[in-house]
């Protein structure tokens, strides 16, 4: 593969781990945690990739009917790929001390999401070349880090409040799957070319949350100088 085009489809998924990396500005998160995530997200890509082959014999996304391409983006899209990366991140980082704080969900969701789509990205950068990874730059990798943040959330959630556990961590499954499926939906949708746009609204929304959860969690961080006195939760999101 020419190496411009290499660099190219690896720096999108950098710029966002990094991104997200600085945020977590009480309690940074050592590098060597941060990498072996990012290379467990690439790992995860290739049973993902499986499933959806599979998923794509069914023929739902061919069929031409709106109501089953739809159960195509939530089944074999959104639930293929988010659940890998969701296992990676409960199997992984949740399991171990070095997650001690609900915005460190966050931050090793997003190393697992940015690996995810690295690998995916120089596999279409093989196959589709240079103008199919400019787009995704600013579409589909930002998308993973937007799912990536949102399953995060919850799942630091659920780590530190034990009598909501598997609400919250119900909550970090669902959620990105159901974005995922959306957004994919009305990009791989042809009966209506004006319904792409939605793709665009679904991905700004999806940012302007995901920027909600991150200050929430950040500014309740124990690590933060006098930190406020108020209980970690949900408040109303995702009620």
């Amino acid at each position: 593969m020419n190496p411009l085009l290499s660099l190219i489809a690896i720096l999108p998924g950098l710029i966002i781990a990094y991104l997200i990396y600085r945020t977590d500005k009480y309690e940074p998160e050592a590098l060597r945690h941060l990498v072996l995530c990012f290379a467990l997200g690439m790992l995860i890509t290739i049973p993902s990739m499986y499933l959806e082959s599979w998923g794509a014999t069914l023929g739902w996304e061919e069929s031409g009917h709106l109501g089953l391409l739809f159960l195509f983006s939530v089944i074999v899209v959104g639930f293929s790929e988010e659940i890998t990366k969701y296992l990676g991140l409960v199997l992984y980082p949740y399991q171990r001390p070095f997650f001690n704080e609900p915005m460190d969900g966050i931050v090793y969701a997003v190393m697992i999401g940015m690996g995810f789509a690295t690998l995916e990205n120089l596999l279409y950068a093989d196959r589709y070349g240079m103008d199919t990874i400019v787009i995704r730059a600013f579409t589909a990798v930002p998308a993973h880090g937007v799912f990536a943040v949102i399953s995060g959330y919850y799942v630091g959630l659920a780590k530190f409040n034990p009598h909501k556990k598997y609400r919250y961590l119900f909550l970090g499954l669902f959620w990105p799957i159901l974005l995922h499926a959306i957004y994919d939906f009305f990009i791989l949708q042809n009966a209506f070319e004006w319904m792409m746009s939605f793709a665009t609204l679904t991905l700004v929304f999806g940012g302007y949350w995901g920027w909600i959860l991150i200050k929430r969690h950040r500014n309740n961080s124990p690590f933060k100088p006098n930190p406020p006195n108020i209980a970690i939760t949900d408040k109303d999101v995702g009620k």
